[in-house]
């Protein structure tokens, strides 16, 4: 967040897709929050500034929004594993493709999810066109049944 000034109050939160408040601070000038997703969705991130003192008074925010691989920071990785360059390297490359095979492996589960869903469909109209098929069937026997009976009680048949 950008300028600072005495009569603002920024705040920010961070909301999960079932309302669970996952970071909240208030009189933020700058900073760094991460947190890692236990539930599936979209996330809320809301900034806000509570005034003090009526006063039109500009207010710049600057968000870097990381997910993945992306959020993970390297630097304290590498000092703590005592990595250098290479290393540090075959490591994000390792971090990347990890990233890739687990979004593949969620497309695969969602694929198969789909495509059951798709037979199951697929099998119910394939039901309903028989019943329907069927159905009509039935009333064109028993309108000929009727209109033979309703001819010959007429004497016309």
């Amino acid at each position: 967040m950008g300028d600072s000034n005495s009569s603002l109050s920024p705040i920010f939160q961070v909301t999960s897709p079932y309302g669970n408040n996952l970071h909240h601070n208030e009189n933020v000038t700058h900073g760094q929050f991460a947190f890692t997703t236990s539930e599936a969705g979209n996330y809320l991130a809301c900034f806000w500034i509570g005034r003090k003192h009526q006063e039109d008074v500009g207010l710049t925010i600057g968000l870097d929004w990381k997910i993945g691989i992306a959020a993970k920071d390297w630097e304290s990785v590498a000092k703590k594993e005592k990595l250098q360059g290479m290393e540090l390297e075959l490591m994000k490359l390792e971090g990347a493709v990890q990233a890739i095979h687990d979004n593949l492996k969620y497309l695969k589960n969602r694929e198969e999810e789909m495509r059951e869903v798709s037979e199951k469909t697929n099998a119910r109209v394939a039901w309903f066109s028989l019943m329907s098929l069927g159905v009509c069937i039935v009333v064109s026997v028993l309108q000929l049944w009727h209109l033979r009976r309703y001819f010959e009680r007429k004497k016309l048949i």
